[in-house]
């Protein structure tokens, strides 16, 4: 019964060849990662000045195979039937990059199955910090973390669109420790899943139970059992530390947390140990993310490390802080330049839909090689040929004409949209409802609330709403970081995530100490 369940809930590599495809969601996302396949090759002959065509290669069905869409010839029919009319255009790009497999470089890697297999295989010899990350998301905590040498050996959320991003971005991740499925069926059976000991344990684990304050332990409120099933995760795994974040929200039950956590025993190399925990209230804007977000941190500390290396959770955050003096400050202007401008879709059920007006999901960055110092920070250095996710929401009249008359600043009580306002006779609770972003000032926080609409951020001089990659930017995620699924789940992502640069702070600090 135990392993039935844990190979159910086990993901393989980017490709699941046609034939073993189950589930809808399956054929979804396999039919979307062709899609991607394709037109990867499409931009790269664009940026290139290259013809998109190729004579049918001997070594077509072996590419197949490497890619992983099949597992021997016999599989092509059905691969041809699943694709439909995509199938010729995949064909194409296929045999294109066979005939130009030098010129192409590793541009698609990430989505060859064999490919991903050497990706992994040179990861696990690899000697670094290990690092579990339940909530994983979309993997914003984990890339902050690798940002600065650490190896996850185990990631794990329960949103399949969110595996699907954090699989694609890192194909580093040995094929089977990336897990789809509640926390509560992996925590009791953690050692199938981990080899040797984790150095850290991090985390977002979701918290709803705020609201009755009269009770003595709201933390133990149901509503917050993924919580504890994390401190039961981090009691299992025995790690030498831990980052926890949540929402300010979870400030009043701060001291409950702490006490869960000091409450903890584990055992390593034959002794008891324990740990000591404290927590902060941190900022993005203070890592130079361009965004005020408000995240609460905890960090626990195991007790044998920090009598070896005399170190404590508040000498920690103390280095933080002042890492954090003196780091580049930027503002939302910073992360909205040197990308294309776009217009606003304003016929309905076209945000799916590629257009050079409104955006496209994967298209040529016409602004490479800019000296623009905020995108070489969340892009680490790297000139990025192709930018993801740059495609503007669609906007209704009504909307359009709300946007085109706010200014900077402006919210949904400004006079000048009264006539319009769809909310006007509730404006106590929807003041926030419509709000123009101010270009010279931080953006505020970014929030998975942009899946359902993004009033509320507004591009300061452009007629429509922050795109998913402006939204990204903001949270300091690198260009090429593709975010998979539909289009507004692409905001749910990238609005639940840790911005990378403040756990790339955060990271660099505690790494000294877990040596």
């Amino acid at each position: 019964m135990r392993y039935r369940v844990l190979w159910r809930i086990r993901l393989k590599m980017i490709f699941k060849s046609v034939k073993k495809l189950n589930s809808k969601t399956e054929k979804s996302f396999f039919y979307e990662q062709v899609q991607v396949y394709r037109r990867l090759v499409e931009v790269f002959c664009e940026k290139n000045q290259m013809e998109l065509s190729a004579d049918m290669s001997k070594d077509y069905i072996g590419e197949l195979v490497q890619i992983g869409v099949i597992e021997d010839g016999q599989e092509l029919p059905a691969l041809e039937d699943m694709l439909g009319k995509l199938y010729p255009a995949f064909e194409e790009a296929v045999n294109f990059v066979i005939a130009n497999r030098e010129t192409v470089g590793d541009l698609l890697d990430k989505l060859y199955n064999a490919k991903r297999s050497i990706i992994q295989e040179a990861a696990a010899r690899q000697q670094g910090l290990t690092l579990v990350d339940f909530f994983c998301g979309a993997g914003g905590l984990s890339l902050g973390f690798l940002q600065e040498g650490f190896q996850v050996k185990l990631a794990n959320d329960i949103e399949d669109v969110c595996i699907q991003t954090y699989k694609y971005n890192h194909p580093e991740l040995p094929s089977d420790r990336l897990i789809q499925g509640d926390i509560k069926e992996i925590v009791d059976h953690i050692d199938a899943y981990i080899d040797g000991d984790i150095d850290i344990v991090v985390g977002g684990p979701p918290c709803q139970g705020f609201s009755e304050a009269n009770r003595q332990r709201v933390i133990d409120d149901k509503r917050n059992k993924l919580y504890k099933y994390f401190v039961k995760a981090v009691e299992k795994i025995a790690p030498k530390a831990v980052v926890m974040e949540n929402v300010k929200g979870m400030l009043k039950v701060a001291d409950q947390v702490v006490e869960d956590y000091e409450k903890l025993r584990v055992y390593k190399n034959g002794k008891k140990l324990s740990y000591k925990v404290q927590y902060q209230m941190l900022n993005s804007l203070d890592f130079s993310a361009a965004q005020s977000r408000e995240r609460l941190i905890y960090i626990a500390i195991r007790s044998d490390v920090m009598k070896e290396k005399s170190v404590t959770p508040d000498m920690i955050f103390e280095e933080i802080r002042q890492t954090c003096e003196g780091n580049p400050q930027f503002v939302l202007m910073d992360a909205l330049k040197d990308i294309k401008p776009l217009e606003a879709p304003r016929v309905k059920n076209k945000n799916e839909e590629d257009s050079d007006i409104t955006g496209k999901k994967i298209d040529i960055n016409r602004y490479e090689n800019q000296d623009n110092a905020y995108l070489k920070m969340i892009n680490m250095g790297r000139d990025i040929p192709y930018v993801y996710n740059h495609k503007a929401r669609y906007c209704s009249d009504v909307n359009y004409e709300i946007y085109k008359r706010l200014n900077q600043g402006d919210d949904a009580t400004d006079e000048k949209i009264k006539d319009i306002m769809p909310y006007a006779h509730r404006n106590h609770c929807f003041k926030d409802k419509y709000y123009k972003l101010i270009a010279d000032k931080p953006c505020r926080t970014i929030t998975a609330h942009l899946k359902m609409d993004c009033h509320s951020h507004i591009h300061p001089y452009q007629v429509r709403a922050i795109t998913p990659r402006e939204a990204a930017r903001v949270q300091t995620f690198p260009d090429d970081y593709l975010f998979w699924g539909a289009y507004l789940k692409t905001y749910m992502q990238i609005g639940n995530a840790v911005p990378t640069v403040m756990a790339r702070g955060i990271a660099k600090v505690i790494k000294k100490y877990l040596r």
